[in-house]
């Protein structure tokens, strides 16, 4: 039986449904082999010659497909029609050919499809070809370009800016399109405006809305009713006037259907619609292919395959009426930068089934197919029709003119299936509303005229939605690598997601202007995008990709080496001039910005930490003032007062947040007594009362009925009561839900919670966590799979395997295929094995 090799256990199992017996279809589960992360993986000396190195976790499954291909000397490569599949392949087949389990009359081909159905693959089996050596070169060029900037530009990262973990060649500009746009808000000044609106009533007592757009006898501009005052004039000379309908004017407009999904709308909408993150959207989709459900999801391509237009005309016919049915098929062409053509949409494989008809799935794997079901029928059917209508009403003297517009949805075409969702940079149209019939000279009763205040908005954050739509406007990245880049900023903390909105963090600040200032070249976008076309012309065969490595690597290699002789102090002076309007923004009492607002003295100035940059004060250490890079100057910092003994009591902002301090740090007390202001405390209403009130923490509860005494403080992961037996080698510690529980636990209560804990298996250590969902037994290793929930959120579990859930990803969503997947990639990284049983002992 020839052996077919495809990525995933999922596409096996659906792939030997098709094929039967006659084939052993195995899973290569991903890569098989990588560049090690260490030094001359790529060496630009010896012609950019790489170092391959199989995984640990990837041995075995090598193994298993050398050991079928003793038993059948035939080998079928069926991974992925995209760059990233044929290098699988490549790869596979090279280490084979090291093992010797390629031999010389071994046939080896390369079979690919674009949907995971049986005529597609039966197709495929047919049209065998060889491995495509400009695809996989394409794959080299990318990969050594990732790692010689990775690999030489992290290390100037670490030395230059602690607490900086990592650059990349296209992730470091997606995080300058987040840090740009969050310096672009913060540089925003809002600009006041007025708008005057009328509800008023036709002849018939229908009421509608019309907004104020002739003012004085000319037209009104956005900014002409600058305040209050000119808005009131305003709604006096439209209640001082009688007003009648000028004109209406009814006209017919229509709506076209969106195009079908490629992976960066596909992105887009899912978030949008359901607040999935890019890399939730590319694992859900991954399982809908491997189902055979949808076609291939990476792919910038809109073109649907003929026979596919065909079935969806038919099935729109079938389930909405002819009339749904446009005369000729929709044609769709991409605007994006370098999309190939060659590549088909994200559509169905079956057009006749919609979610409510297919077998069991996963809560999220239901709604994305539904979403690209009516987004593939919709892209098919006809445009709504629409009446669009204008009423212009005035006063005599010309003095006011109003509007009011509407629409009427006369045929609702594609609507009936589906509506695109909108960014919120988006205006949204005024004229959705229906209009009461109206005719030229009717005169209009005032009911109410309000006048309505507004302010200029910044730009709005990006979403990872929006984000990929730039990156894709920019031509930065590829389909296969924006769900990746969007999770590798979030995940080295350069930027944090809040409520569906991307932050830039202070390390990702400092990390961004450093490379603006001494890597301009290699985060510029015009750079990044003509580098992305010259790698799809290595794809196309039209460059040479050692050619193209050897001009990269020759003036990032000399920038490399002129940065690496700058000493830290000088990076910090650079960027902290070059971020000074964004760290020192003006006072409202006109003094210096740059003046430390605690000591008086002393200048503020840019440093850094382990934990990123920060804002502190040049007295230090005999001054400690700090705060955020990002954070503003509120009056918090300031004297409360002083204790009983005369020590100055006072309010400070840290690196970690507001604290409170008793006396100052001199040569006799270096380390002065602090305490954390908790969350949900108001620094804005701290005193001196409370400020002695948490420095002097721990509170003693009282006496344990065992003895030992109970006390109540806060800690580093929240507040506890603590108390220790005279004969227990450590302290128990019991978690308090309310911070203001500290102050206010009474014994019963605290006796409670410590009995409690201490009764937990483990006398002090945690019981054993329940788990938030059971998968159920590893489908290849065995062994127990579930979702457990951790100090730093949920993860899944398998032996000794720990796997963080991306961000994104709630855990009731998790299932066993996507569990796998984060095992396997878990124990990729750590080199994680399984141990041998021991050996017996000789007799």
């Amino acid at each position: 039986m020839p052996v077919v090799v495809v990525e995933s256990p999922a596409k096996a199992k659906t792939i030997n449904k098709y094929l039967g017996n006659d084939y052993t279809v195995l899973a290569s589960y991903g890569h098989v082999r990588d560049l090690p992360p260490k030094d001359g993986s790529v060496d630009p000396e010896h012609d950019f010659a790489m170092k391959w190195e199989v995984g640990t976790d990837s041995r075995k499954h090598v193994k298993a497909i050398a050991d079928a291909l003793a038993q059948d000397n035939n080998l079928i490569l069926a991974t992925d029609p995209d760059r990233e599949g044929e290098a699988i392949s490549w790869h596979l087949e090279e280490a084979l050919r090291k093992r010797r389990a390629i031999k010389k009359d071994t046939p080896v081909s390369r079979v690919v499809f674009n949907a995971i159905t049986k005529s597609a693959v039966t197709e495929a089996m047919k049209n065998p070809r060889d491995v495509d050596d400009d695809l996989v070169e394409a794959y080299l060029a990318r990969r050594a370009l990732d790692y010689l900037v990775g690999f030489n530009l992290s290390p100037v990262l670490w030395r230059k800016l602690p607490g900086a973990r990592s650059a990349g060649r296209v992730q470091s500009v997606c995080l300058r399109l987040i840090v740009e746009r969050e310096m672009e808000i913060e540089a925003f000044n809002p600009r006041e405006y007025w708008s005057v609106k009328a509800q008023l009533k036709t002849p018939r007592g229908q009421s509608f809305e019309a907004r104020l757009v002739n003012y004085a006898g000319k037209k009104l501009d956005r900014f002409d009713l600058e305040n209050e005052e000119q808005a009131g004039l305003a709604v006096s000379a439209i209640e001082a006037r009688d007003l009648a309908v000028k004109s209406v004017e009814a006209k017919p407009g229509s709506r076209n259907p969106s195009a079908p999904f490629m992976t960066s709308t596909l992105q887009q909408e899912a978030s949008r619609k359901f607040g999935f993150g890019a890399r939730q959207t590319m694992s859900t989709a991954q399982r809908l292919y491997e189902a055979g459900y949808i076609t291939y999801m990476r792919t910038d391509g809109i073109d649907m395959a003929p026979e596919a237009v065909t079935a969806a005309r038919e099935e729109i016919k079938s389930r909405y009426g002819a009339e749904y049915v446009p005369g000729e098929p929709r044609v769709y062409k991409n605007k994006a930068k370098n999309a190939q053509e060659a590549h088909e949409c994200i559509r169905p494989t079956d057009m006749s089934l919609d979610a409510g008809q297919l077998g069991k799935l996963e809560a999220d794997q239901r709604k994305l197919y539904d979403l690209i079901w009516k987004r593939t029928l919709a892209c098919q059917m006809a445009g709504a029709k629409l009446e669009r209508t204008t009423v212009e009403i005035g006063s005599a003297d010309g003095q006011v003119g109003l509007r009011a517009t509407g629409q009427v949805v006369l045929f609702d075409g594609f609507l009936k299936v589906y509506e695109e969702g909108r960014d919120d940079d988006v205006i949204e149209d005024d004229d959705d509303n229906r209009l009461p019939q109206m005719s030229e000279g009717d005169a209009t009763a005032k009911e109410s005229v309000t006048p309505e205040q507004h302010f200029t908005q910044p730009p709005p954050r990006y979403t990872e939605a929006t984000l990929v739509k730039k990156m894709e406007e920019l031509g930065i990245g590829r389909p296969s690598t924006y769900a990746s880049i969007v999770t590798t900023i979030q995940d080295r903390e350069y930027v944090r997601k809040d409520k569906n909105r991307l932050f830039p963090e202070d390390k990702g600040r400092i990390v961004t202007m450093f490379l603006l200032n001494f890597f301009r070249r290699y985060v510029g976008y015009e750079f990044t995008a003509e580098l992305e076309e010259d790698l799809d012309r290595v794809s196309a065969g039209e460059k040479d990709y050692k050619k193209l490595l050897a001009q990269f690597w020759r003036d990032f290699s000399a920038a490399i080496a002129e940065t690496s002789e700058l000493r830290i102090s000088e990076v910090l002076d650079k960027l902290d001039e070059a971020l000074a309007p964004q760290l020192y923004p003006p006072r409202e009492d006109g003094s210096d910005p740059r003046k430390c607002p605690l000591c008086g003295s002393g200048d503020l100035h840019l440093k850094t930490s382990r934990s990123g940059g920060f804002i502190g004060c040049s007295n230090y250490p005999e001054c400690r003032y700090t705060r955020p890079i990002g954070g503003e100057e509120t009056g918090g910092d300031r004297i409360l007062g002083e204790d009983e003994d005369g020590n100055e009591i006072s309010l400070r902002s840290g690196r970690f947040g507001p604290y409170v301090q008793r006396g100052e740090v001199t040569e006799d007390n270096k380390k002065p007594q602090r305490s954390s202001v908790p969350k949900g405390w108001s620094v804005d209403d701290m005193d001196l009362e409370k400020a002695l009130t948490l420095l002097s923490l721990p509170r003693e509860v009282g006496e344990h009925p065992e003895g030992g005494t109970i006390s109540a403080n806060f800690g580093r992961f929240g507040p506890y009561v603590m108390h220790k037996l005279p004969d227990e080698a450590k302290p128990v510690y019991a978690n308090l839900p309310d911070p203001n529980e500290v102050f206010e636990i009474g014994m019963n209560r605290a006796v409670e919670l410590i009995t409690e804990k201490r009764n937990n298996p483990g006398r002090g250590r945690r019981a054993a966590a329940k788990p938030l969902k059971e998968l159920g037994d590893h489908p290849d290793e065995g062994g127990a799979v579930n979702v457990m929930d951790g100090r730093y959120g949920p993860y899944v579990k398998w032996e000794k395997v720990n796997a963080t859930l991306p961000k994104d990803v709630k855990p009731e969503d998790v299932t066993m295929e996507m569990a796998v997947e984060l095992i396997a990639e878990k124990a990729a990284k750590k080199g994680t094995k399984k141990k041998a049983p021991a050996k017996k002992k000789k007799a």
